[in-house]
């Protein structure tokens, strides 16, 4: 994309405005007195030197917009006041060309109305002064021209911004999308593959075995059933230690829960490993017969949450917030965000 300094743009504005007071003072033999004229060319000078500063905000003040229209108004009738509109004045009108030129700032830096003032009063006061005839002959219909290519690309431009925020925000939406579904495309992919390395292994074994297996490879199967599941729906509270005491627990006849509903999703890896060697520490020092490990929200200065059920009539364990009377709480472990 190719652009234009700023500053480069003000100095060319400033070089041809200084232009038009040029010409003022070139002609100042022609009014009946010079000084009027030349008070109209400070007014202006001043008037265009605020309106070109560099560290003015892009939309023009309020203020400035209203000394600007003063300036606009003005001008017209201190200059022509030592004219004579019958004679041909040449370059004291000078005044018109500045007026066209403050007006195109001001509808440049977004005071449209301003500009549209300034130049009818203008063409009102010329037709007025010296008639309808003299608004192409001292240049007022191109003053008008000027203000009125401002206001075009002014609402070009401003239309190209909303389209090219309008682009931003659409070209942002479909990058989000596409890394939500390359998301869901591996999570899938790492599903299957690691479903693939737990239960192929069996698998095959139950083919070999052509489905007749004994109580201890049903058990087995069942073991990596709840493996599995852990991988689904516990996957934030699985490490190497977390797997292998889960795995004695099962083997030891326990029914163990993982619950992850995304607590510790934003803990660091050392944070999230020191969490995960506790839990499991914490099942395998339990003889709960019962082991439920969840998440907590994130906010709470819990982690994870552990408790432990043992049930004095051997029955299945029951799911989480339906224990049995019977139950009793063998292990309550809280473990915090941070040591």
């Amino acid at each position: 994309m190719i652009t234009i300094p700023r500053l480069l743009i003000l100095a060319l504005a400033a070089l041809f405005s200084g232009y038009h007071i040029v010409l003022g003072l070139y002609a100042l033999a022609v009014p009946i007195s010079p000084w009027p004229s030349i008070v109209a060319m400070g007014l202006y000078a001043c008037a265009t030197l605020i309106s070109l500063w560099p560290s003015s905000p892009t939309r023009m003040p309020l203020w400035l917009a209203g000394f600007d229209l003063a300036t606009a108004i003005a001008l017209p009738l201190i200059v022509t006041s030592q004219l004579d509109p019958n004679a041909d004045n040449g370059y004291a009108t000078w005044y018109v060309a500045a007026v066209g030129t403050l007006m195109t700032i001001a509808a440049a830096r977004r005071r449209l109305a301003v500009a549209w003032i300034g130049v009818g009063f203008l063409a009102v006061q010329t037709m007025l002064w010296a008639g309808p005839g003299a608004l192409g002959g001292i240049g007022v219909v191109g003053s008008i021209v000027w203000v009125a290519v401002a206001h075009m690309l002014g609402r070009q431009l401003a239309k190209a911004g909303r389209d090219a925020n309008h682009f931003v925000r659409a070209e942002r939406e479909a990058t989000e999308w596409q890394a939500a579904q390359d998301a869901h495309l591996y999570e899938r992919r790492f599903r299957l593959a690691q479903t693939n390395r737990i239960a192929a292994p069996m698998l095959r074994r139950i083919a070999d075995l052509g489905g007749d297996l004994n109580d201890a490879q049903r058990q087995e199967c069942r073991n990596l059933e709840a493996a599995i599941r852990d991988e689904i729906r516990g996957r934030m509270l699985l490490n190497d230690s977390v797997r292998s005491a889960v795995r004695g627990a099962r083997s030891g006849g326990a029914i163990v829960t993982l619950l992850d509903e995304g607590g510790i999703d934003e803990l660091d890896d050392d944070e999230r490993e020191r969490v995960l060697d506790a839990l499991a520490a914490a099942i395998r020092g339990s003889a709960a017969n019962k082991i439920i490990a969840r998440t907590v929200s994130d906010g709470s200065e819990t982690a994870v949450t552990v408790v432990g059920l043992s049930q004095s009539d051997g029955g299945s364990a029951s799911a989480l917030g339906q224990e049995e009377l019977d139950d009793e709480v063998e292990l309550w472990l809280e473990i915090p965000r941070q040591r």
